[in-house]
């Protein structure tokens, strides 16, 4: 992620965007150049939700124990693992995938596995550390702040570009003439701002 790509940054080194940027990629690229975030991650509203919070039978709800290194199902039983898997995005970033089987003989299996075979389980741990401290974040008085502000300060600005100057799509090609376009725009909407 770099300056072109966040969508909100008053301060140099705060950075708040919309859950599409909430990527393990772009939490690391920000936390190793000093930017605070506040970024949503995809299912961060879902997991507000009591619905959510309270299946115990979701993958996402399962305990996870740092010390023993050990995944836990509803039942306090742990669960063995399988193996680690890495997985490569489309921009080379390599990302670190746990694999768990889910317990075998379960009085509650039926409720967290309707297949007979058996359940994987699929954990990013490093991604599920980064998603506690940013919801830790975006739950707290600063974070209620800038998500209710960046829709205001943001969402506006698009609105004008793609409706009332009727820019849907960049019509030159490549990074750099990607952000002259865009740079034009920019300074055309400041300058009718300041006109206005």
């Amino acid at each position: 992620m770099d300056d072109f790509h966040v969508l909100y940054s008053r301060y140099p080194s705060v950075s708040v965007c919309d859950a599409g940027y909430g990527s393990e990629e772009n939490y690391l690229y920000a936390f190793r150049h000093g930017i605070e975030t506040f970024i949503k991650y995809n299912y961060f509203h879902k997991e507000q939700k009591r619905n959510f919070r309270n299946d115990p039978f979701l993958s996402a709800n399962f305990y996870y124990n740092e010390e023993t290194e050990g995944m836990y199902c509803p039942m306090e039983q742990r669960m063995e693992r399988l193996s680690d898997a890495t997985r490569i995005t489309d921009n080379g970033f390599v990302q670190t995938i746990s694999r768990y089987n889910s317990c075998k003989d379960c009085s509650l299996r039926c409720r967290s596995h309707r297949n007979r075979s058996e359940r994987i389980i699929q954990v990013n741990h490093r991604l599920r550390k980064i998603k506690e401290r940013e919801r830790e974040k975006l739950l707290s008085d600063e974070g209620l702040k800038y998500r209710s502000q960046r829709p205001q300060d943001v969402e506006a600005v698009f609105g004008n570009l793609k409706n009332n100057k009727h820019f849907k799509r960049f019509h030159l090609r490549g990074l750099k003439k990607v952000e002259i376009e865009f740079g034009l725009l920019a300074i055309a909407h400041n300058l009718v701002k300041v006109a206005s």
